[in-house]
């Protein structure tokens, strides 16, 4: 039986949003971010990371150079007692200076490959999930696949303007977000 999840973008929602996060030491948390993934952790939802992850296309990082980011991510958050149970990762960009990764792809956010393919994978109601996001583009995709969206203000906070979308509810960041979350599924009283 399909269940509900929470989606979240990961640069601007989890951790801090530098120009790139290139290196492992570049991957800071926000504060609170690992303490509100442990709240969804305990109330039962899955946590998915949807990100588009350009810097490959560009030539920036490679995809082993993600991967090891992504350990460190796991491991700043297991220091909290918070995990993820997915991280689903677009490398693809039309602009990208790497051939094989310079394409238009549905994997890259506002598409909704990502999002797909972890309902796939993981027998997710997107109807009955939410989509955490900073940017225009996180929401869209959350809209496409039918989801309840919430933008945060952490990150860009929806001023990137690249795309025409308006969240079903806003938060000041992920622990707020969060709470907005299990209200709305009665989680929490």
């Amino acid at each position: 039986m399909a269940r509900r999840a929470v989606f979240l973008d990961r640069d601007g929602v989890i951790n801090n949003h530098g120009d790139y996060i290139n290196h492992p030491d570049d991957m800071l948390l926000i504060d609170g971010s690992a303490a509100a993934i442990r709240r969804l952790n305990e109330a039962g939802l899955p946590v998915v990371v949807i990100t588009n992850q350009g810097g490959i296309a560009m030539g920036f990082i490679t995809e082993e150079d993600l991967k090891r980011i992504h350990r460190r991510m796991d491991d700043l958050l297991a220091a909290e007692d918070a995990h993820v149970d997915a991280i689903y990762y677009c490398p693809f960009h039309p602009k990208g200076t790497v051939p094989a990764y310079r394409k238009v792809s549905p994997l890259r956010k506002p598409g909704m490959g990502m999002i797909e393919l972890a309902r796939d994978e993981h027998d997710i109601d997107l109807a009955a999930s939410y989509f955490v996001g900073d940017m225009t583009g996180d929401i869209l995709a959350g809209q496409r696949a039918g989801c309840r969206t919430v933008l945060v203000a952490t990150g860009f906070g929806g001023s990137d303007g690249e795309h025409e979308a308006e969240p079903d509810l806003r938060a000041d960041d992920l622990p707020e977000a969060v709470g907005l979350i299990l209200k709305e599924t009665a989680l929490i009283d």
